[in-house]
């Protein structure tokens, strides 16, 4: 007699693999979809047969009506059609045609992430009046100054990753080699963020700033859970500092990565050469763009992008 599989339990086994993959960011959604989709179903273990095009469309709903945007809904429901396929797959679950049709799985370019010039100078100029909130500025800062870093590369990047004035390094999403000359005021926001740190933080740990402690080894789960922490407080600290400058734009750490490119494609910095940062073609193809320039040639863009928003003034 053939066991019957949940479709919970073919999402635990698919989240544990990830996790045996080192693949930890990936399982933290995943978990975060099947959470969320067994608290609307009102069920620890939710079966196969439960989910039909209705119950796809009335939790669709219900991810809306709890404020969630069109990008993160889409990104639970294709969460839960890996789940469901890979069930259809081991014949766990019967195949459905068009199963996931009547929900949103597409990618919404109308949301608009980057913030508009006047507020981006605002937030990386202006004093917001304490210090705390100067050191989330100024990690803010730096992560445009860098060409727009994640942050996540930022909080991982290595002493030996600095040599003099240029960064080389893997992204730590695709792993692929990365090379960005610093600009004098890049190294002085790296000074300031190290300075006066505790000697058990930053360069003693190994990594360049002070934002992850080095407790851990590196691509295990208490990392990455560290890491997670990191971010969260960042994130709230930049929501601080943006209700501290009185911007109206939401801002995350992911803000100002779509403001640099943004930035560079209304000063006519061509597509590839911004390596097309708002994330509409995939990471590795948009490197392989990049490829074709030199370091020299991306400094210079990145010096006449930083120049721009940092000299900005409005016009009254």
């Amino acid at each position: 007699m053939k066991r019957v599989v949940s479709f919970s339990y073919c999402g635990e086994c698919y989240i544990a693999r990830l996790k045996e993959e080192g693949r930890y960011s990936t399982a933290h959604v995943y978990r975060n979809a099947l959470r969320s989709f067994a608290s609307f179903c009102g069920t620890a273990s939710v079966r196969f047969r439960q989910i039909t095009r209705e119950c796809l469309r009335r939790y669709s709903q219900y991810l809306y009506g709890r404020g969630l945007k069109p990008n993160t809904v889409s990104t639970y429901m294709r969460m839960l059609r890996s789940v469901y396929n890979r069930g259809v797959e081991s014949r766990d679950a019967p195949y459905v045609p068009h199963l996931f049709r009547e929900v949103y799985t597409g990618v919404d370019v109308r949301q608009k992430k980057a913030l508009p010039t006047a507020e981006l100078h605002r937030l990386l100029c202006a004093d917001p009046g304490s210090e705390t909130l100067r050191h989330t500025q100024s990690v803010a800062a730096l992560l445009f100054q860098l060409c727009g870093m994640p942050f996540v590369d930022l909080a991982y990047m290595e002493n030996s990753d600095l040599k003099r004035d240029v960064l080389r390094y893997n992204r730590v999403k695709t792993r692929i080699p990365i090379s960005v000359e610093v600009l004098d005021t890049a190294l002085a926001l790296i000074e300031r963020i190290r300075g006066g740190r505790p000697s058990t933080s930053g360069a003693a740990s190994g990594y360049l700033l002070p934002i992850l402690n080095g407790g851990y080894k590196r691509g295990c789960e208490s990392s990455f859970r560290e890491y997670q922490s990191a971010l969260r407080t960042f994130n709230n600290r930049l929501k601080s500092l943006a209700k501290a400058l009185r911007l109206k734009s939401p801002v995350t750490s992911y803000t100002l990565r779509h403001s640099w490119a943004t930035t560079a494609k209304r000063r006519g910095v061509s597509v590839e050469m911004i390596s097309e940062l708002l994330g509409h073609k995939s990471i590795r193809t948009t490197q392989i763009y990049l490829k074709s320039f030199d370091l020299s040639e991306r400094t210079k863009v990145n010096r006449l992008n930083c120049s721009y928003v940092m000299n900005y003034k409005s016009i009254v």
